[in-house]
């Protein structure tokens, strides 16, 4: 064989191969070893770059006369599949991911949280050796496939939630088509201000992108920008006033104020009514009292009398400010970072779309802190400001202006805790119930003043952010003279709290708990009153007036006759 013989057959093989399957390809080279004669096997078997045994069965079927069988394999040739061979394998994976399948059982898709690798280890561990591409297969044919989350859910089913919408809607046209202002309102999500990576991408120079660090370290100090959006729907124009504090509902009807002073007067010169249409959480939430105060206050300021409507809990998405105004100042914000006010008030007032709409923004630097309260009256007071709705009260009311020609409603008397009389003081003070002189349970009490007012102001501390009803000192109310003296008698047990309370005028439970809050500062008291204090407590202490009078006789024989 020549070098020409052999590349013109490489040049043959190389143009034939690709376009033959595997029995084709294997009586061909057979039938072109044959024709180079001596050494055409191994010769061909190089040039086609297979093994010399595939070339030597090609030739055996060729010299047995091998019928043409129209397909690669010979019926029921090849490799079964993994589940033919091992026939307990699928029961064993249908039972690995069981545990972990979600979603409906019945839907035409379902997905799996096991990984391929991992299932093919377990099943193979029990005794199904089998890869991870035919568990991947296997799968497939049982209806599976990979799939990501997709947010389609649109939250719980609340009672009459698309009566709501339907009631939102109904008042929005009637409004507009009276020509009175509706306004949709939220705040969008915090913004840190300075050198911070933002999620998008923008039209730069090639090669030469918006740098910033690798690493957005937050810290307490990062200024932050809360925009609080109030849409126009009539409009179709935006106001957002960027607060630098905090997202309280002081700050959420301040926005609302700033966007009527400065532009809504303008706009409605002639309106005596306001509908805002907003969610059911945040800093104007359906629950918060102190949103409703503040918007009675705006309302005796402008003059409009304000008709709020909620949307259901977990539809906020629905409120047009969402997806008219923060989606597209969201578009202009995207990949570049924010680092001043100014750039990000300039960015927001930038904001256009082709239908129309403008946005304003102002920087809103006032102090907005939290913990703020109300007391019973003013909660009342607040109530009585509110006409609720006929269908679903909770979610849409009307706060009027104050109107001067009414007498301002009667608030509630404040519940005023009973004064405690002196003899009961004095007959709970006898050293048969505290272990010491009045003398001695005075000076206790003067001594235990500072860490009182420590205590006090730690759980002031404590309380700082959560908008706790205000404090009505009614039944329970005790000073710290008697808070002392109710924890002695709960530390010594020479007293029921039942009894107690009735002598002292005041509830078991607010002594209990007052015994409880003060029993830690007497760790403060000086040695000779902590000896006293560590006098055994008494197993059965009296429970009615006549036991406490014997038990004060018994104590005072024991003092004259250990005397005598």
């Amino acid at each position: 064989m020549t070098e020409v013989t052999l590349a013109a057959l490489d040049a043959k093989l190389a143009a034939v191969l690709p376009h033959l399957d595997e029995r084709q390809r294997r009586l061909y080279l057979a039938s072109e070893a044959g024709a180079l004669g001596h050494g055409g096997v191994a010769a061909v078997a190089r040039l086609a770059e297979v093994s010399e045994s595939t070339i030597a069965r090609g030739r055996d079927e060729l010299a047995g006369g091998a019928p043409v069988l129209g397909r690669v394999r010979r019926p029921g040739g090849g490799r079964r599949p993994a589940a033919e061979r091992d026939p307990g394998l699928l029961p064993a994976l249908e039972a690995l991911i069981e545990p972990h399948e979600i979603g409906d059982p019945v839907s035409p898709l379902r997905w799996t949280t096991a990984s391929l690798r991992d299932l093919a280890r377990e099943l193979t561990e029990a005794g199904h050796p089998v890869s991870a591409t035919a568990v991947g297969k296997l799968l497939r044919s049982m209806g599976f496939s990979l799939q990501g989350m997709v947010k389609t859910r649109a939250g719980s089913q609340v009672p009459d939630r698309d009566a709501q919408f339907r009631h939102i809607n109904t008042t929005v046209e009637r409004f507009l088509a009276q020509g009175f202002p509706v306004v949709s309102v939220d705040a969008k999500k915090k913004e840190p201000i300075g050198d911070f990576a933002r999620a998008g991408r923008t039209y730069r120079p090639k090669g030469r992108p918006i740098t910033a660090p690798d690493h957005d370290f937050l810290d307490p100090d990062t200024p932050i920008a809360i925009p609080y959006g109030v849409y126009d729907l009539g409009l179709d124009t935006g106001w957002v006033n960027v607060g630098t504090d905090r997202n309280t509902a002081a700050f959420a009807v301040e926005s609302l104020r700033r966007w009527w002073n400065r532009q809504g007067r303008i706009d409605y010169p002639s309106a005596t009514r306001l509908l805002v249409t907003a969610d059911s959480g945040g800093a104007n939430s359906a629950d918060s009292h102190l949103f409703k105060k503040d918007l009675a206050a705006f309302a005796d300021e402008c003059g409009l009398s304000v008709t709020v409507m909620h949307f259901p809990p977990a539809t906020s998405k629905w409120n047009k400010v969402e997806h008219r105004l923060f989606s597209r100042i969201t578009h202009s914000l995207r990949g570049q970072p924010l680092t001043s006010y100014e750039v990000l008030l300039q960015t927001i007032s930038a904001t256009r779309t082709s239908t129309g709409l403008t946005v304003q923004a102002v920087l809103d630097e006032n102090e907005y802190p939290t913990g703020r309260t109300l007391t019973k009256a003013e909660r009342s007071a607040v109530l009585q400001r509110v006409e609720r709705d006929s269908f679903h009260g909770e979610w849409n009311y009307t706060i009027a202006p104050y109107d001067p020609q009414q007498a301002p409603p009667a608030e509630p008397e404040q519940a005023k805790a009973p004064p405690i009389p002196a003899e009961a003081t004095f007959l709970l003070t006898h050293p048969a119930l505290t272990g010491m002189s009045r003398e001695q349970f005075g000076r206790l009490v003067e001594e235990l003043e500072p860490f009182r007012r420590v205590l006090a102001e730690t759980e002031r501390e404590k309380r700082k952010g959560i908008n706790r009803r205000g404090y009505n000192p009614g039944v329970g109310f005790l000073d710290h003279r008697h808070r002392v003296l109710v924890a002695v008698l709960h530390h010594r047990n020479t007293i029921t709290l039942t009894l107690a309370a009735q002598l002292l005028g005041r509830v078991p439970t607010s002594l209990n708990y007052h015994a409880h809050r003060t029993r830690p500062l007497l760790a403060f008291a000086t040695p000779d009153i902590t000896a006293a204090l560590a006098h055994p407590r008494r197993t059965h202490p009296p429970r009615t007036i006549d036991a406490l009078q014997n038990a004060i006789t018994d104590h005072e024989s024991n003092i004259k006759s250990g005397s005598s």
